[in-house]
């Protein structure tokens, strides 16, 4: 019985010992995540402009609906306005003369990662990855040097944040979204748009067919609201 009750305090001895081990190892290791994905205040999101100024900027997230876009640069034309598009890596693969267009009318580009992944859930070299590609993509094919950053459906994690910053990008995200790519009624989209602006709004869109056909409309409303249409960059200085 004595030796019994030894080895049974050994046991739970050796047991303590690895269990602290062990949650020392883990506190550690969640030290240095917390230290190397801390976000400084250059890295943090942009959802809105200058709220000094009486801008408002409308942002194109591209991966489809090529076949929109040219009317949405002849409309923006029409109304001497200009967008920023914030274009994927693998649709500028395959539409490289479509980007051109958008560069020679003097519209904007922005970067929105090559392969459109969850970009809150990839490692830090993953996100310097998708945001490096697309970068590199444009470049070559254009010769713009991107500095706004887009995360595809809007999903960042800290590391998405540092990335973006190594790189030399502002991450942006949007005040108003149209939902365009859900909601196919371009009365709905107009009133997304538009409804209650103040200065500084980043509106979110895309090349839809419906978006398209409101934006006319949108870009009237705005005008008729006294604000001007301004690029990103322009936006949020």
């Amino acid at each position: 019985m004595k030796k019994t009750g030894e080895n049974l305090f050994v046991n739970v001895f050796v047991n303590v010992i690895i269990c602290l081990v062990i949650i020392s190892i883990f506190s550690v290791s969640l030290a240095g995540e917390v230290f190397t994905f801390s976000t400084a205040e250059s890295d943090k999101p942009i959802y809105k402009g200058n709220q000094q100024k009486n801008n408002i900027s409308l942002m194109f997230n591209v991966y489809q609906g090529t076949e929109y876009i040219d009317g949405i640069l002849q409309t923006l034309d029409k109304h001497n306005a200009k967008a920023t598009f914030f274009v994927g890596g693998s649709w500028v693969a395959k539409n490289q003369s479509v980007l051109q267009k958008i560069v020679d009318s003097k519209n904007e580009v922005g970067n929105h990662g090559f392969l459109h992944r969850n970009h809150d859930k990839i490692s830090l070299e993953k996100n310097k990855e998708e945001i490096y590609l697309c970068h590199d993509m444009v470049f070559k094919t254009c010769g713009v040097k991107m500095t706004l950053f887009a995360p595809p459906s809007g999903a960042f994690s800290p590391s998405t944040l540092v990335a973006a910053n190594e790189l030399g990008y502002q991450t942006i995200m949007w005040s108003k979204d149209t939902i365009d790519w859900r909601d196919h009624d371009k009365n709905v989209i107009f009133a997304r748009a538009t409804k209650n602006l103040s200065n500084g709004d980043l509106v979110l869109m895309h090349p839809t067919k419906e978006t398209l056909e409101a934006l006319d409309d949108v870009l009237a409303e705005i005008k008729r609201q006294n604000f001007e249409i301004v690029v990103v960059s322009d936006n949020v200085k």
